[in-house]
């Protein structure tokens, strides 16, 4: 059962590096999305991500760099919905 486990924290700690290094969470990166949304249709998708950078925004006034990040990774797969 420890091996298990162990086993399992390892895959997803492999998993969350191979997410960050595909959306890498910079401030040039979240003005850029936050660009790209203004041109976006009006769609249940961009409101969602424009909740996410809201968010994200929030938790980088505040010093909360992970919590930013996280939120600006929901606000990618918002945006890439359909």
């Amino acid at each position: 059962m420890k091996t298990l486990l162990t086993t399992a924290a390892l895959v997803a700690f492999t998993l969350s590096l191979a997410s960050a290094a595909m959306m890498a969470c910079t401030t040039d990166n979240m003005m850029k999305t936050a660009a790209m949304m203004g041109g976006a249709p009006d769609t249940p998708a961009k409101m969602a991500a424009n909740k996410e950078m809201a968010m994200a925004n929030t938790d980088m006034s505040n010093g909360k760099m992970k919590s930013a990040c996280t939120h600006y990774m929901k606000s990618q797969k918002a945006m890439s919905m359909k």
